[in-house]
């Protein structure tokens, strides 16, 4: 006979599994547990309505006092004091601000901020500060540094911004011939221009002025304040001259860059008029040539006289008979 020794499986014993295994108890207790979620944890939450915790204001506060007291306390502000709040103002605006928008923010006398605004343009401008301020469109806004643009771009993850040629192109007629019309703009350019002007439309560059009073009533284009942002111009008097513009172009920037390496010439150019030597022949030919040009004058002073002496002359000697009168013919 074999004798086993063992537990029955379906035999109840009141020996419990070890923490962590499949059906023991966790590693936290109940009461652990308990003190971490709260009595009945999130449940008891979630059929309460949250309760209203921002004042909700029916009634507007009184803006024109409110505005009298900010003017009664902007007087007090010292120069340094006017330059940060303005410059508080200015960082938090999505678009350019007028000296009269900023007045109506802050309440500073305009003439205190157009000062403030030309000191802080001073000490915010290209190359020295990461944030520069410029004057756009009407207003002032703050920019980043344009020497900075490519560490910018890879930050933000965006793509430079870029307009074909025609677009270019066309943008340019209109901004310099406004308000002008789609069939002026082709005349230019020698192309249907109707699809790139609808492109700059839905850019917000181009809109439209109204119509002409003319045959048809064609509709007139012209800039948009955003044109004005996007090219970072103070308004359309800053656009460049048709000089200007004729002086930025590849061919007259490699032109420079050709004179550029002709330096030597220049230079051996300068020396020489440096040279006494070569001022004193420089001298003695003028005057050579002076001389020469005497003597050319006069020389022509008398073939002229010659001239009226031999005209004189023709004008004394007697006539020739006639052919037809009747007389002794000569020998």
């Amino acid at each position: 006979m074999t004798v086993t020794t063992g537990r029955n499986p379906t035999e109840e014993t009141d020996e419990a599994p070890a923490p962590g295994t499949p059906g023991g108890p966790g590693p936290f207790s109940e009461e652990e547990i308990a003190a971490v979620t709260g009595p009945g944890g999130e449940s008891e939450l979630d059929e309460v309505e949250a309760a209203a915790i921002e004042e909700d204001e029916e009634a507007g506060p009184d803006l024109e006092t409110s505005f009298e007291k900010l003017v009664a306390k902007s007087r007090k502000l010292s120069e340094d004091r006017i330059r940060t709040v303005l410059q508080s103002v200015l960082f938090v605006a999505d678009k350019p601000l007028t000296v009269d928008q900023l007045y109506e923010s802050t309440g500073i006398d305009r003439e205190l901020i157009a000062k403030a605004l030309d000191q802080i343009s001073g000490l915010h401008r290209d190359g020295v500060n990461g944030i520069v301020l410029h004057e756009v469109a009407g207003g002032w806004q703050f920019r980043t540094d344009p020497h900075s643009a490519e560490y910018v771009r890879r930050y933000l993850r965006v793509k430079p911004q870029r307009l074909t040629r025609a677009a270019v192109e066309t943008l340019a007629i209109i901004a310099y011939r406004q308000p002008v019309t789609r069939p002026e703009v082709e005349e230019i350019r020698g192309v249907d221009c109707g699809a790139v002007i609808k492109a700059l439309m839905d850019r917000k560059l181009v809109k439209i002025l109204g119509k002409k009073e003319e045959v048809g009533r064609p509709i007139l284009y012209g800039t948009t304040r955003e044109f004005l942002e996007f090219f970072a111009l103070k308004d359309l008097s800053a656009l460049p001259t048709l000089r200007e513009f004729h002086e930025l172009t590849q061919e007259h920037q490699e032109i420079v860059e050709k004179e550029k390496t002709s330096a030597p010439k220049v230079a051996g150019t300068v020396e020489a008029l440096a040279d006494p030597g070569f001022q004193k022949r420089l001298e003695k030919n003028e005057a050579a040539s002076e001389a020469a040009l005497e003597e050319l004058e006069e020389a022509m002073s008398a073939a002229d006289r010659s001239q009226k002496a031999a005209a004189g002359l023709l004008n004394t000697a007697p006539k020739p008979p006639d052919a037809g009168a009747s007389g002794p013919k000569p020998e």
